[in-house]
């Protein structure tokens, strides 16, 4: 993370003895990523990290496995609205499409999670709906519509609802880290004038969480699958951290879009990158204000790239007539050229003619370098006749 957070109480200085007032000593755990070469964080707990007493394997549910290619090849049109909702914000997630890279879910969660460690890789959890406290190792964090969440390799964590409503998640689970991309920030870490967000965008928790209880399960994300850990004391019992990884919620209405006179592309959007991955936030703008812009996106064929976008408010102009609307998806595969939907580009010069000056959109995007497969979640939801769209 760009910045140095200190939370609750920690000693002088680090790796010192830290004494709890009954004279014993506070535990400590090093959570650094990329063998101690990256950022890190040092957290002090009341019992030991360390003290498990059983360890069982746990099947993936059905409906959270299984992907298979774009094959034949086509844009696809999906409506996540339309699953099956209920379960909790882990094991309740439906699988969308997947790579060796990251991992799309979606999941409209009508119970609190269970706690939950994801130690194969980062993951950035969009709120669609829905309000939660995210309870984790450091602190407590409330998260509501429009957050993202970054939950970083390895933290001990849960999603408690706030209210009775489903909570509707997209979540993005990465086989590496997400960060801001490294153009937005200086050599030293912090977030430089042109970037899109800052520092003082970002939320973190802001006070120790410590929790009491014995024979605390904790489920696990690993290489080899799922695992339920049972702790030998809650791991929620830090009494201070400090350091530069920790999790944190952004806003997509904080996101300041980038605009040109001539339509821009998507990289202008771009809001975290992962390992072969990268989020983007599509957000109310001035339209493109060259005198003879077309204020939409033109045919592009993105050759290294599949492109999957949420769409999740205001009025996608370029897909007037495609069937598109808040809440769906729309997955354009390399190897196919996309573009807006015929009449889409007379319509928004018609517009701007009759003084229309922005956009409502609201969308979330997730560009992979290598192809995503589909999950039967996924198909089960497809509106089949989208490919043929642009045809008519």
């Amino acid at each position: 993370m760009p910045y140095y957070r200190r939370v609750g109480e920690v000693p002088r200085k680090r790796h010192i003895q830290f004494r709890k007032p009954d004279g014993g000593l506070y535990a400590e755990e090093l959570m650094g990523e990329e063998g101690f070469s990256s950022d890190s964080s040092l957290l002090y707990h009341v019992n030991l990290p360390t003290a498990i007493l059983k360890s069982e394997g746990v099947d993936l549910p059905a409906h959270s496995a299984g992907a298979s290619p774009n094959h034949p090849l086509m844009p696809r049109h999906f409506k996540p609205h339309d699953l099956t909702t209920g379960g909790d914000p882990v094991l309740g997630r439906r699988l969308l499409m997947a790579n060796d890279d990251v991992r799309v879910s979606y999941v409209a969660a009508d119970s609190d999670g269970e706690l939950y460690r994801n130690s194969a890789g980062d993951e950035c959890v969009y709120v669609e709906s829905g309000t939660a406290r995210l309870e984790s190792t450091y602190g407590a964090l409330d998260v509501g519509p429009g957050d993202y969440v970054i939950v970083p390799t390895g933290t001990i964590h849960r999603f408690v609802r706030a209210g009775t409503d489903l909570l509707r998640l997209m979540v993005f689970e990465a086989s590496g880290h997400i960060r801001p991309p490294r153009r937005y920030l200086s050599q030293y870490g912090q977030f430089l004038e042109h970037a899109p967000y800052s520092e003082r965008d970002l939320r973190t928790p802001d006070e120790p969480l410590v929790l009491e209880g014995e024979d605390v399960p904790v489920l696990v994300r690993h290489r080899g699958g799922l695992s339920r850990l049972t702790y030998r004391h809650h791991p929620l019992d830090v009494v201070g951290w400090d350091g530069h990884l920790y999790p944190y919620a952004f806003n997509i209405d904080d996101f300041e879009p980038i605009v040109k006179r001539t339509h821009a592309p998507p990289p202008v959007h771009q809001t975290f990158e992962g390992p072969n991955f990268v989020i983007c936030s599509f957000c109310p703008r001035p339209l493109d204000f060259h005198g003879d812009a077309i204020p939409i996106p033109y045919n592009h064929h993105n050759v290294d790239s599949d492109e999957m976008m949420f769409y999740v408010g205001g009025d996608y102009s370029a897909r007037k007539g495609s069937g598109i609307d808040v809440g769906s998806i729309s997955l354009h595969p390399s190897g196919f050229t996309h573009g807006p939907a015929p009449g889409a580009v007379e319509g928004v010069i018609e517009a701007v003619r009759k003084g229309h000056t922005e956009t409502t959109e609201m969308a979330v995007m997730v560009d992979t370098f290598r192809p995503l497969n589909i999950g039967s979640q996924a198909s089960s939801v497809e509106v089949g006749d989208y490919a043929w769209t642009w045809a008519r």
